[in-house]
């Protein structure tokens, strides 16, 4: 993930369900005319096989609880406040009589420190993850635990609900030092809210208490949950990237042994991962809740095969991100974790006789896994620090293994200094690849088809490993097809690209949009995943060159009024000043009275305290007060700002129509590392400049900002700051032309992200067709949402009888075409 935290608008969408047939051509008054000419003699990039793919980070609960089978949680009784302030070892656990959990030197072993200690005539109960375990009818769930016992004991387990028994309950006998009792339920009923529960006779120790579903994906012990394996499958991808994202370069670099003291906040690092799944290491996960490893680097290498990608595993590059921004000064840790990604690389592809390539076949793949590239390092805001370290890891990659890709990245932003600069030392030490990282609104999307047009073709190639705009409308996905036609077109610079992250548990979310949301018994599509899927089983292997007429833009001044905001952070601003260009007085505010002139529309606490407006609550987001007139335009602000507290800077505003569409200026944002100017639309937000700068805090600052026509110009102390123009046309009718090589199609996909249908003229330049063509359309509201009882985002397949060397289609209002024409 590029960010730790989040400035858009939350606001519930309405699910609006739009009929899935093909809407009837429009009036040709109510339609826009358009000229797609293709040249088919001409070769366009090659595009790889490998151009799309998924990320996989555990985010939103997507391995325990999600991916990873396992039906209990917390089933080692690891949970910690490390973890999270609200667990204990025993979240999630009921005990019925006496049981403590235990860290002594009874252990199962070194890594899995905790145990339960259960006395006589006890049991203790597991509430699974949602609502609880799920089991179907008919199906089978296999049982295990690690138990200890001093004298014969019996466990007792059972599945049950609130409605009674789920399964025969069975017996297991269980007797002297730790050793592994297993035991098969067929469950009897349907149910989501299960519980399983082990009641013991006599006094025992027990950890690893597992169920599993029996139908896994693939059949695997250990595996993973079939349906939402089956949605990565259904996508075809070319790659696979994990486990992250922030999980690898956040917390400690240390190991989990006693030498770090059993070090829990540290970053997700290979080794902890591989092995039985009760000698694994647990971890304090980034995202607030504890990662059992159960799913681990050994599963992610099978689930790549298993779809056909290829692994593309990232490791940690000794800085941190995410918000930490440390660079770790360790020559020995360094070549440590220099040693491990060699080892990594021999796990993945060295033979049976070597060290870790008999790991590998121990754990039951004798077989490579054909390991062709690794990242190293996530999005880090250090760039010098951390590819300083990076080319340290890419030499000794190079020395040993020259024919693996090692990828570098650019930081968390599509733009500003740390981009910049990470940029210019990638091209500088000639990488092979470099990862670049963005989340933005729909408009950015709209606004960037042509962001790789300009690219050194010459210069490193890029590894797109995260995007996605600010939600899971179809109006999102619009823009991000939209976007995916300047990937396509320039595939010889983007041969990788992955929408982030992949999945979501809709109790458990700490980042949205996702591709695939999900609970304990149910997983469903969003519209960004139906366009994914459209476009990563519609490749092609060429790009056919292409042109197209555009949509004929007018656009005003920007236009709004003025705001004042903080995040997590108490501010105080004073004499507010609006004029127009004239210099005549739109606005004057001292707070020497009340403030009676703004409107709260955000959270937070606002008060006038001794001539200032205050805002006091140190933990509130976005707690924006406007005043002014949505129709002002050319005008200047003026504010004194000061930080009291808190983690970051302020924010002013401009261009404020609501408050979901608005300008502001974030000084000491992001932890109080940058400023930037964002844009609000529609919620989601994009960065237009941004500059690395922290705010002091008790010191009064003097912003002044002048708006002239789509013109901005920033002043901080009376010295420029920085301007922008924001004049860049939000395209909505954007097409690529692919060849299938295998099967001789011309791919016409086209997007018509507008409330109009779009009547096109396509020439073919020549080319032999068959009159027929396969067509797959995606459309709907835009604003439709899918969920898990209404998916009104669903592709349509139809054929289209009409093809010639010139021919007319008309694409729908809101939707996604893909035309299939078979050359003769």
């Amino acid at each position: 993930m590029s960010r730790t935290r989040w400035r858009f608008g939350l606001a519930a969408t309405a699910f609006l369900v739009t009929a899935g047939l093909m809407p009837a051509p429009a009036h040709a008054e109510d339609t826009a005319d358009y000229a797609i000419t293709v040249d088919p003699a001409a070769k366009g990039a090659k595009i790889d096989d490998t151009m799309y793919g998924v990320f996989f980070e555990d985010i939103n609960r997507a391995a325990d609880g999600g991916l990873y089978a396992e039906l209990v949680q917390n089933r080692s009784f690891e949970y910690s406040t490390d973890d999270n302030r609200s667990y204990t070892p025993l979240t999630s656990w009921a005990v019925d009589g006496t049981g403590q959990v235990v860290n002594d030197d009874g252990r199962l072993n070194a890594r899995n420190r905790n145990y339960l200690s259960l006395a006589a005539g006890s049991a203790v109960t597991n509430a699974g993850y949602n609502t609880g375990v799920h089991v179907e009818e008919g199906k089978k769930y296999d049982f295990s635990v690690w138990a200890r016992a001093e004298s014969g004991t019996t466990l007792t387990v059972s599945l049950q609900d609130a409605d009674g028994s789920l399964a025969t309950a069975r017996k297991v006998a269980a007797k002297g030092g730790w050793a592994k009792y297993k035991a098969t339920f067929t469950a009897t009923r349907t149910s989501s809210d299960g519980r399983l529960t082990v009641a013991s006779s006599a006094a025992a120790a027990l950890d690893m208490v597992s169920l599993f579903p029996r139908d896994t994906y693939k059949h695997q012990a250990n595996g993973l949950r079939k349906d939402l394996a089956e949605k990565i499958a259904a996508l075809h991808p070319g790659f696979v990237r994990f486990p992250g994202g922030c999980l690898v370069n956040t917390g400690s670099m240390e190991d989990y042994s006693e030498a770090s003291d059993w070090q829990r906040k540290r970053s997700y690092q290979w080794k902890d991962t591989v092995g039985p799944v009760e000698e694994r290491a647990t971890n304090s996960n980034f995202w607030g809740y504890n990662q059992s490893y159960g799913l681990g680097y050994y599963e992610y290498f099978r689930l790549s095969e298993d779809i056909g990608a290829m692994p593309l595993p990232v490791v940690p590059a000794l800085v941190t991100g995410c918000g930490q921004n440390q660079a770790v000064d360790d020559e020995a840790l360094l070549k440590r974790h220099i040693q491990d990604t060699l080892d990594l690389i021999e796990f993945a592809n060295g033979p049976v006789t070597s060290t870790w390539g008999k790991k590998r076949a121990r754990m039951g793949h004798p077989r490579p896994f054909h390991l062709t590239h690794i990242e190293v390092g996530n999005e880090e805001n250090l760039p010098v620090e951390f590819f300083a370290r990076f080319k340290e890891f890419r030499a000794a990659i190079a020395a040993r293994y020259p024919d693996i890709t090692v990828i570098s990245n650019s930081g968390p932003d599509d733009a500003g200094s740390t981009f910049d600069t990470a940029w210019q030392l990638n091209k500088d030490a000639k990488v092979d690849m470099v990862d670049e990282h963005y989340y933005n609104s729909p408009q950015w999307f709209l606004q960037n088809n042509d962001r790789y047009d300009s690219y050194d073709r010459s210069g490193p190639k890029v590894f797109l490993g995260e995007y996605a705009s600010w939600g899971n409308a179809f109006k999102n996905g619009l823009a991000e097809a939209a976007f995916m036609t300047g990937l396509e077109r320039n595939a010889d610079v983007v041969k990788l690209a992955s929408y982030a992250p992949l999945f979501a548990n809709e109790d458990y979310v700490q980042w949205q949009p996702d591709l695939v949301w999900f609970n304990n018994h149910a997983s469903w599509n969003s519209a960004n995943y139906e366009v994914q899927k459209l476009f990563m089983t519609n490749v092609g292997d060429r790009v056919v060159p292409s042109t197209a007429t555009g949509t004929p833009s007018l656009t005003g001044p920007i236009a709004g009024a003025v705001g004042l905001s903080t995040w997590a952070t108490t501010a105080a601003y004073d004499d507010v000043k609006v004029t127009d260009a004239d210099g005549n007085s739109l606005l004057s505010d001292d707070f020497s009275g009340d403030a009676s002139k703004w409107t709260h529309t955000g959270g937070g606490s606002w008060s006038v305290q001794d001539g200032q407006y205050v805002q006091t609550d140190v933990a509130a987001e976005n707690t924006m007060v406007s005043a002014g007139d949505t129709n002002w335009h050319d005008y200047d602000l003026r504010v004194k700002a000061t930080k009291k507290s808190g983690k970051e800077g302020f924010l002013v505003a401009f261009g404020v129509k609501d408050t979901g569409n608005y300008y502001w200026w974030n000084l000491g944002g992001w932890n109080n590392t940058q400023s930037a100017v964002e844009q609000a639309v529609d919620g989601g937000k994009s960065t237009l400049i941004s500059k690395a700068g922290s705010v002091e805090t008790g010191r009064a600052y003097d912003i002044d900002i002048k708006v002239r026509g789509r013109q901005v110009t920033l002043y901080l102390d009376g010295q420029e700051w920085g301007s922008f123009t924001d004049d860049k046309p939000a395209e909505p009718f954007r097409q690529v032309v692919t060849k299938d090589q295998k099967t001789g199609d011309l791919i016409v996909k086209v997007v018509n992200a507008q409330s109009t249908a779009a009547r096109t003229a396509i020439d073919l330049g020549g080319a032999k067709v068959a009159s027929k063509a396969r067509v797959t359309t995606l459309t709907a509201d835009p604003n439709a949402v899918n969920s898990e009882t209404e998916t009104p985002v669903t592709p349509v397949k139809s054929t289209f009888d009409g093809v010639a060397d010139r021919f007319t289609y008309t694409f729908p209002a809101n939707s996604v075409t893909f035309l299939r024409i078979r050359q003769r």
